[in-house]
């Protein structure tokens, strides 16, 4: 057999991908030329397979007068990194026909090491979900992966050490050599991962509502913020909780669902950031010297940044004024359209991006304007430079705004231990997500959240009668609310009334809502 087929895969941008590997063999001098885009890493892979075959018991390819073609389709898709190891192995093992068996039903995805062993590569999760769609019966995958991919049902994952394992469990052949292994009871026999089964365990939250003294105003803007995927903004002086709450805040957040967990697990593990199973919303927060391209996500090959790592969780950007000014403009597409689109010149590349924004900042500079005790030492020119930081825009699609003061330094001593603040708000929060995927139940998207809410929506899902509708408009027009920020109140009154299990908005809804409307420096 001069030519083999067998099938790899990779991720662009996030996007998963089978791609076939070809290998074609000829009589003539030796070369081994690989074709399809490859970058560097898949270049190198010429020396890494034909070591590690040589390790695994064959001729390699080195050693045979051979001209051999490995071609990765589809042709035009740019193939990244080393997990095209293992199918390249492969298909010239098959080519050569030192093996035979049957490649259709499989996907193959792993680097190799010079000795023939398998390593692990990122991206997988997205891998085998494809491999699942394409009808594909099997996946070999990297061991120190096959949990991870495991996580996708329907599909055998079969967690591989070596090539010379693999090839040891696929090679149809019957010759010598592997009768000889057969009778002495060395065959290798793998058996698929089992189904990584989806646990959820709350714990305990290393920062809880209750360890934050007073605030209770601020606490509860983060309790609303939970229940309907609210941003949030919070001010105040140094110390007074404001990273606490922000952490705490997705403590409270409900677990993810099986397939938000497959799908935020997927972006991380495309990322390389994914250390334990992911099973509670995510936590990020950037520091504010991050740039541009690693918050928005974007480079040469795009690849996602905080805010898509913050997917179904809390994006937490501390002195917020702090960014640099694009990194915050940057954030109107995703806190509006909940995706980042990156364009180049190849095309344009999505990736998702529904966090929760959780935006801290001083009062000015110094960080003791309007503090009762201590005098602000910043001057105007400072104070209105700090200020005009954050555009009216990104302000505008801030939903609640809370004040943080200053904490006596008596209330520090003071515990709740008759019962926690964080477990009862989680309930709450359950309770009001809940009445959300009823009352969404029956629209495209069943499990949006009422900030996720379209003007029609709004008009069709959440009626507002003429009294409570006549105290909202003239509030707006004292407030000089714009348009979108008249819409985000009526979501937020929305989420009160889902929280004190209302089936209406009442006019004490719109008036909490509102209090959490204006900025308050």
């Amino acid at each position: 057999m001069q030519y083999a087929r067998v099938y790899g895969a990779q991720t662009a941008a996030l996007a998963p991908h089978l791609v076939t590997v070809e290998a074609d063999i000829s009589r003539g001098l030796h070369s081994f030329t690989l074709v399809g885009l490859p970058d560097k890493a898949v270049e190198e892979s010429r020396d890494r397979v034909a070591a590690a075959i040589k390790h695994a018991g064959f001729e390699s390819p080195k050693q045979r007068n051979q001209k051999i073609v490995i071609s990765l389709a589809p042709a035009d898709l740019k193939k990244e990194g080393p997990m095209f190891d293992l199918p390249i192995a492969l298909a010239y093992l098959l080519a050569a026909g030192d093996i035979r068996f049957d490649a259709e039903p499989y996907v193959f995805v792993g680097e190799l090491s010079l000795d023939g062993q398998v390593r692990g590569v990122r991206g997988l999760l997205p891998l085998v979900a494809e491999a699942k769609r394409k009808k594909k019966k099997a996946v070999f995958v990297p061991t120190e992966n096959a949990a991870e991919a495991a996580l996708v049902p329907g599909i055998d994952v079969y967690g591989v050490e070596s090539l010379e394992q693999v090839v040891t469990f696929l090679n149809e052949r019957r010759d010598k050599a592997s009768l000889e292994r057969k009778k002495v009871g060395q065959e290798v026999t793998l058996k698929p991962t089992p189904q990584t089964q989806v646990e959820v365990d709350f714990g305990e939250a290393q920062f809880a509502l209750e360890d934050i003294r007073g605030q209770e105003a601020s606490k509860r803007a983060a309790i609303i913020a939970a229940a309907g995927g609210h941003n949030v903004g919070l001010s105040g002086p140094p110390g007074t909780g404001k990273t606490m709450l922000a952490r705490a805040l997705a403590s409270i957040l409900p677990p993810l669902s099986f397939d938000e967990v497959l799908e935020v697990n997927g972006i991380h593990s495309v990322a390389g950031t994914l250390t334990n199973l992911l099973t509670m919303p995510p936590f990020r927060a950037p520091h504010h010297t991050s740039s541009y391209v690693s918050i928005v996500g974007g480079g040469a090959n795009p690849r996602p940044g905080e805010a898509t790592l913050a997917h179904r969780g809390v994006l937490f950007l501390d002195e917020f004024p702090e960014f640099e000014r694009r990194v915050i403009e940057a954030l109107r597409q995703p806190m509006e359209d909940r995706v980042i689109a990156v364009s180049r010149a190849k095309g344009t590349a999505l990736f998702p991006a529904r966090f929760t924004l959780v935006a801290a900042m001083n009062p000015c500079p110094c960080g003791h304007y309007g503090h009762p005790e201590i005098a602000c030492t910043c001057s105007p020119f400072a104070l209105e430079k700090y200020r005009r930081k954050m555009s009216g825009p990104i302000a505008d699609r801030i939903d609640l705004w809370s004040t943080m003061g200053p904490v006596e330094l008596g209330e520090l001593g003071k515990r709740d231990r008759e019962g926690s603040q964080t477990k009862a708000a989680r309930d709450k929060v359950l309770k009001a997500r809940g009445a959300q995927k009823k009352r969404f139940s029956k629209t495209k998207n069943p499990n949006k959240t009422n900030s996720d809410l379209s003007p029609r929506e709004l008009d069709d899902l959440v009626p507002l009668d003429a009294r409570v509708r006549g105290t909202l408009e003239r509030a707006g027009e004292r407030l000089a609310l714009s348009p979108r920020a008249f819409h985000r109140v009526i979501k937020v009154a929305r989420t009160i009334a889902d929280l004190d299990e209302a089936p209406e908005i009442n006019e004490s809804h719109v008036l909490e809502a509102l209090q959490y409307r204006e900025r308050k420096s």
